[in-house]
Order: C-alpha cells, then sequence, then structure tokens
C-alpha cells in the first residue's frame, strides 16, 4: 500500500498512525500541497479531489479522504467498538471532527504555520468555534478516558489536530482533561509529546 500525504498534515498523519498502531506495511509518499503535487495530471487521475491523504491499495485502487481511509484500514480491529452502538458513537465523534473541530482549529494552524500569517490575522470566528469544539471535548473528557469505549479511531483523529492547537494559536492550558487525553492517546499510540 502506498500512501499519499504531507507529514505536517493532522489529515495525513491519521493514516499513518493507525497503519502504524495496527502494523499495516505501507510506503510513504511525500506529496508537497504548497508546491502543488496533489494537483498533477497523475494524482489527480487517482484522486479528482486533488487532496491527502490518499492511498494505492496493492491491487491498485485508491482511496481519499482521511475518515474512509482509517474507517477502512482499522475494519475489524480493536479500533473500532465490537458493539454497534458503541461504533456509531464512535462515528459521530469522527463525523463531528471533521465537521465541527477540523474547520476551525486545522485551518488556524494552517494559516498560521503553512501560510505564516500573525495570531492577530486568525478570523475571530474561527478562533471562537475552534474554542469551542474544545470546550466541548473537555467536557466529554472529565468523565471519560477516551471518546468513546477504549481507544479508538475516534481518538486517533482528534488526536491528530488537537495536540497541536497550539501551533493554530489555541491555548490548552484551560484544558485539563484534554491534556490529558492527549498524553494517553499519544502513549496508545506510541508517540512522543507534540512539540
Amino acid at each position: 500500500m502506498k500512501i499519499y500525504g504531507d507529514r505536517n498534515s493532522g489529515n495525513c498523519l491519521k493514516v499513518k498512525w493507525v497503519c502504524d498502531y495496527l502494523a499495516l506495511p505501507y510506503t510513504w509518499i511525500d506529496i508537497d500541497i504548497m508546491k502543488g503535487e496533489s494537483r498533477t495530471a497523475d494524482f489527480l487521475a487517482l484522486n479528482p479531489w486533488g487532496q491527502v491523504p490518499m492511498v494505492v491499495l496493492d491491487d491498485g485502487r485508491a482511496l481519499a479522504q482521511s475518515g474512509a481511509i482509517i474507517r477502512y484500514l482499522a475494519r475489524d480491529s480493536d479500533l473500532i467498538p465490537r458493539d454497534a452502538f458503541a461504533a456509531g458513537k464512535m462515528d459521530e465523534w469522527l463525523f463531528w471532527e471533521q465537521y465541527s473541530h477540523e474547520p476551525y482549529v486545522a485551518v488556524c494552524r494552517y494559516q498560521l504555520v503553512y501560510l505564516g500569517k500573525d495570531v492577530s490575522e486568525l478570523d475571530p470566528d474561527k478562533v471562537r468555534r475552534g474554542y469551542l469544539a474544545l470546550d466541548r471535548m473537555e467536557r466529554r473528557l472529565r468523565g471519560a478516558q477516551f471518546h468513546v469505549e477504549g481507544f479508538s479511531l475516534a481518538d486517533v483523529a482528534l488526536l491528530a489536530y488537537t495536540r497541536l492547537a497550539h501551533q493554530g494559536g489555541f491555548d490548552l492550558g484551560r484544558y485539563p482533561a484534554v491534556r490529558r487525553w492527549i498524553s494517553d492517546a499519544e502513549k496508545c499510540l506510541d508517540l512522543p509529546p507534540a512539540s
């Protein structure tokens, strides 16, 4: 399997982490989105969205979108709860991450890290909504070690950008439960603490 991705992208790291956790063999192919490498004719032939991550399976089939990829890779593993309702709650968090967390926390990080903007240039509404997402996680994690029963894909997906939220200008100092969860999730994935 080949993973086409950017090692600075949380969405791409989700795929890498799932492969590493499950000991799935892969070849990583660096794609520099800032140089337009995801917009070449060859790339677009495999992935018409022109986005990373993308995996190309050994049989040549391509799959894009981080949530779809990690859901596919983790099928029949302990990263997806066996109980149908718990699996549904995991999916609930996966969808929430893409629609209510990533568009704010990750986008602010993108603007600071990739585009070199100053914190003062961030859209105040994106910052406000990023904090609302972190507030929601804090409330959930005050009473639970992980987002659903046991470590799951929900935690992998949410960890990717939450552990780097400070790079998007967010102050994690006010979120003790989130910080504890970050540490626990990093240990599950055998990751060094985020810098």
